[in-house]
């Protein structure tokens, strides 16, 4: 049971660093100041040494975005992996069954996740009107 945790935290330990990479920051303005961008290292330590945006205390509502592999099958929640394979969940294991083919892995609802009818600005729009900073 303790491996899974690990492998559940390692997980999500790369995709925050993935989330962290594709931040881009804003130029810098004032030359006393720009400096290159800090390099952060998938540790704990270092990525909880980031500062937080100026906001982030100020905003009263925001919204997470967790979407990933498990978004696929579009059916119980990102725990899906550890539903179906994990607990072997008898609605996960129907679920596969009555879906996929009986030898597809998780692993095959990678090239399936293709962000095909993803808008990013109506999702910006949406929060943005919602009051989401």
């Amino acid at each position: 049971m303790r491996s899974w945790v690990v492998g559940a935290r390692l997980l999500l330990l790369l995709q925050l660093v993935l989330v962290l990479g594709a931040v881009r920051l804003p130029p810098c303005t004032d030359p006393r100041h720009c400096t290159d961008p800090p390099r952060y290292t998938p540790d704990w330590p270092s990525l909880d040494s980031r500062p937080l945006p100026a906001w982030f205390d100020e905003a009263k509502f925001g919204v997470f975005v967790h979407w990933g592999v498990f978004s696929v099958p579009a059916w119980g929640s990102e725990w899906f992996w550890w539903h179906w394979q994990g607990e072997k969940l008898p609605q996960y294991e129907s679920f596969m069954k009555e879906n996929y083919p009986p030898d597809f892995s998780y692993a095959d609802f990678g090239p399936r996740f293709t962000a095909r009818f993803f808008n990013p600005d109506s999702w910006a729009d949406l929060f943005k009107a919602a009051g989401a900073k």
